[in-house]
């Protein structure tokens, strides 16, 4: 690259799902702070996925599974009830609005749209 081309940067949302355009952005960013969280209760107590079986009853796969960002087989719920196992007190706020050219289901645009 010459000194004389310019570098375009584009700031993120805060979430790299709803940047790339993914339709369930808001729960795929859910689960993957739960899973990250998780993960660092983890590697915080260098416990091995059999070690979080034996402590939680939550299979060892269930573990390699999050260790692996592999999150499709879980529900928001069930990440924080394995974080819950783990020690983990989990707050949620949710801050709701309407998503640009939102539509209601019978399909005409909301006012201001």
């Amino acid at each position: 690259m010459s000194e004389r081309e310019e570098i375009q940067l584009d700031r993120g949302s805060g979430n790299p799902y709803r940047d790339f355009g993914d339709a369930d952005a808001d729960v795929h960013q859910a689960k993957a702070k739960l899973a990250a969280r998780i993960i660092g209760l983890l590697d915080d107590e260098a416990l091995s996925v059999r070690r979080a079986h034996a402590m939680t009853g939550f299979a060892a796969s269930d573990f390699s599974r999050i260790r692996n960002a592999d999150l499709g087989r879980f529900t928001i719920d069930r990440l924080i009830r394995i974080l819950g196992t783990l020690g983990q007190s989990v707050e949620v706020h949710l801050e709701l609005r309407p998503r640009p050219a939102a539509r209601p289901l019978g399909g005409e645009a909301l006012p201001g749209h």
